[in-house]
């Protein structure tokens, strides 16, 4: 049959669709029945389909979420892994210098011989004493500091020798609030005023 032939045939049935006639399916010709009957079919798998199917779809993309969560967690705890030795390196250097840090700390008991040094050093530095007045101990976490208000008098390059030897010694001893003024009874002279600052360790009765 030639395509002329046919063309007719298919405009028949596009005009039945067109001219359907919803209220009357009684009238229906095959044709419209079997249609509907194939669009109802598709309809409904298709239907039945997006069911099925995108349930395990949010289940395919939350199982991908936690491969890729889980992925994540094991290369971090991978990397600490790896970085464990150099934080236990670390860990053992802090504590050792921590461990010597606190050996520059006297104790209670060793405060006494920590301030004679100073009074030497003063000595050895050529300056003369006006005055030494220990002040009262300023506890912090886990040592007190333990200021000392001097004054003390000669000439300028004995007394920077004096800061710079006090700084030296074994123990730590910093100098706060220094003031160098001329000396107004001797002069020539300077005298300096300051705060030197000594730091105990707290025993464990005074750290509580």
């Amino acid at each position: 049959m030639s395509e002329e032939a046919q063309t007719p045939q298919w405009r028949t049935k596009l005009e039945e669709l067109r001219s359907l006639d919803t209220s009357d399916v009684g009238g229906w010709s095959d044709f419209i029945y079997g249609f509907f009957t194939v669009l109802l079919f598709i309809v409904i798998v298709a239907a039945g389909l997006y069911t099925q199917v995108n349930p395990i779809r949010e289940e395919i993309a939350q199982a991908q979420f936690q491969e890729r969560q889980l992925r994540t967690d094991f290369e971090k705890k991978q990397r600490k892994v790896a970085n464990l030795d150099a934080y236990r390196e670390q860990l053992r250097e802090m504590r050792e210098s921590f461990a010597g840090l606190l050996r520059q700390l006297p104790s209670k008991t060793e405060v006494a011989s920590l301030l004679n040094d100073i009074s030497q050093t003063r000595v050895a530095s050529g300056l003369e004493e006006e005055l030494f007045q220990p002040q009262a101990d300023q506890p912090r976490e886990f040592y007190a500091e333990m200021p000392n208000r001097i004054e003390v008098v000669g000439e300028f390059h004995d007394i920077a020798g004096f800061v710079s030897r006090v700084s030296a010694l074994p123990r730590i001893v910093t100098i706060h609030q220094a003031v160098i003024e001329p000396h107004k009874r001797q002069s020539g002279k300077l005298r300096m005023t300051a705060i030197a600052k000594t730091y105990r360790y707290l025993d464990e009765e005074e750290a509580e």
